[in-house]
């Protein structure tokens, strides 16, 4: 029997030929699929409600693709925290002198673009350097002043939509203390990368100095998630727990050291860098987290055929090894391993 619900054949050529119409001749294999599903959609018979969700959805996420667009390859930060901090409180000027210190050094820093700590580090920023995602709440109806100052905000009902474009877009995290929104931004990052759903970034929790909010959290964090065995031994260890200003900055911008970025080739991970390692970092590496691998050992390679799509990268030297999947979680320690090697380079570092 027929479903009911599937695209007829005559309506995906009739798509197709409105694409070509309108003058797209890039991924239109994807832009079909974006129609055809609204088309499934109503043959599904979707509520009013659920097709309102999904169309605000995606209209905010083509808003935000175009608000980041024209900052393509420039390395981004998101800073978290809450709202209701004010000017005179330590944590707010740690915030802004983070943001400082990060805009100094090539970054954009990008916020909810609201007050307190949001504020904060688009003031550090300043408004050339700053970039906002913001929420639409009854009581937060537009961009803090500094945000505002050169339009440079995108406007989001959702909160999902929003954090997605909040992680998506970055290459480190600052998480300084907050409430349920630092919380919950700060356990979605935690938990993309141990799935791996998202590469590897640094994520750094920020205190004032003398500050003890991060501590509490570990102190929970080891002794009722990984002490329940709710969490693998040592998952909390790709943060950074810092009340330097100096240390987050450094945090951020050394994760990218040598570390460039990675691709999945098959079963094969490849691990891009900026320096090639020596014969004998590489023993050295494969020797030490053998325990992360499926089979075989770490090893250089050149560009695999399947990368041959990436000529950005093509001259970079690359690591290739067979990773367990179940332990990609960990992958992290192999990358601040591949940053330390001699034959990294030095001084200040940018993200890819």
């Amino acid at each position: 029997m027929p479903d009911p619900s599937a695209v007829p054949p005559e309506v995906t050529d009739d798509i197709r030929a409105l694409i070509a119409d309108a003058g797209i001749t890039e991924n239109v294999d994807l832009i079909a699929r974006i129609l055809v599903t609204g088309v499934g959609l109503g043959l599904d018979r979707a509520d009013r409600l659920d097709l309102k969700i999904t169309t605000a959805a995606l209209g905010e996420m083509r808003a935000a693709f175009e608000h980041f667009a024209p900052f393509d390859g420039v390395p981004k930060v998101t800073i978290f925290g809450s709202a209701r901090t004010r000017p005179d409180d330590p944590v707010y000027r740690a915030a802004a002198s983070v943001a400082e210190a990060l805009a100094e050094s090539g970054w954009l820093v990008v916020t909810g673009a609201g007050p307190g700590i949001m504020q904060a580090a688009a003031e550090g920023a300043g408004a050339h350097r700053s970039l906002g995602v913001s929420i639409r709440l009854p009581f937060e109806d537009r961009p803090n002043s500094v945000i505002a100052e050169n339009s440079r905000n995108v406007a989001m009902k959702y909160f999902f939509t929003r954090k997605l474009m909040l992680v998506k877009e970055s290459h480190g995290f600052v998480c300084v203390p907050g409430g349920f929104g630092t919380l919950d931004e700060l356990f979605e990052l935690l938990t993309l990368q141990q799935t791996g759903k998202a590469e590897p970034t640094p994520i750094v929790l920020l205190d004032k100095p003398g500050g003890t909010f991060w501590h509490g959290l570990e102190r929970f964090v080891d002794e009722q998630l990984a002490g329940s065995g709710l969490i693998s031994p040592g998952d909390f260890d790709r943060l950074l727990i810092t009340d330097s200003v100096e240390a987050a900055a450094q945090e951020i911008t050394g994760f990218w050291r040598n570390y460039d970025s990675l691709r999945w080739v098959g079963d094969r991970l490849v691990l891009r860098l900026k320096a090639a390692p020596t014969d004998a970092e590489v023993d050295e590496l494969s020797e030490r987290f053998g325990s992360l691998l499926l089979s075989g050992r770490i090893e250089r390679s050149e560009p695999l055929p399947a990368e041959a799509d990436d000529e950005a990268r093509a001259d970079l030297p690359r690591l290739v090894l067979r990773l367990d999947q179940f332990k990609v979680g960990s992958l992290h320690r192999l990358i601040r391993a591949v940053n330390a090697l001699d034959s990294a380079p030095k001084g200040p570092a940018r993200a890819a």
